[in-house]
């Protein structure tokens, strides 16, 4: 049984140590798409930080107050809060309305948001002549915003940045500068 081994025969249990191309593949493949997600969730991160992020999520929580209102009939309020930095969108549920104080106005939180350094609120004029350096709000209802007006935010390099809220036709949309809006004119300066 003692056979003699030539350069070229393989022995019937021999194991060569080292991965398969296609295993290293499969290998190369998964860490690629490791890594590929975190990517991801650090690019989201970053993103969702950034000024044209926090306004846009800002615009979208608007617009979404004057849809639902719109379809289903109920009333919404936007609490713009200056001196805390943030916002927050509630749907109101009581009949009775809070002018001096919204934050007591009855209603169930749906949206509650911080700003960061890169996107700082710093005043909200109404279409009616007010404006606000501290608090304000937003109502809408299903016939539209109960006041316009616009909300002046700066970005990162001290841009002004204005949002508009339009009383008319529901519209609301983010604008470079701080916009000038008509203001209301009195009884005596209407030529009718």
């Amino acid at each position: 049984m003692n056979a003699e081994m030539h350069q070229g025969d393989v022995l019937p249990h021999s194991h060569t140590n080292g991965f398969t191309m296609a295993e290293l593949l499969v290998v190369l493949a998964v860490v690629s798409l490791f890594v590929l997600m975190a990517q991801i969730n650090l690019f989201g991160l970053l993103r969702k930080n950034t000024f044209r992020a926090q306004t846009q999520e800002l615009v979208s929580t608007m617009q979404m107050a004057a849809s639902a209102a719109a379809e289903t009939g109920r009333r919404y309020e936007i609490i713009i809060d200056i001196t805390e930095q943030g916002y927050e969108l509630k749907q109101l549920t009581g009949s009775e309305i809070y002018v001096d104080r919204p934050d007591e106005t009855p209603g169930e939180m749906i949206v509650q948001n911080n700003l960061t350094d890169n996107c700082r609120l710093i005043y909200v004029w109404f279409d009616d002549g007010i404006d606000t350096n501290t608090k304000a709000w937003f109502r809408v209802g299903p016939s539209g915003w109960q006041n316009g007006g616009k909300i002046v935010l700066l970005d990162e390099k001290d841009q002004p940045y204005t949002i508009v809220v339009n009383r008319i036709n529901r519209i609301v949309a983010l604008e470079e500068g701080d916009l000038e809006l008509l203001e209301p004119k009195s009884k005596n300066d209407l030529p009718f």
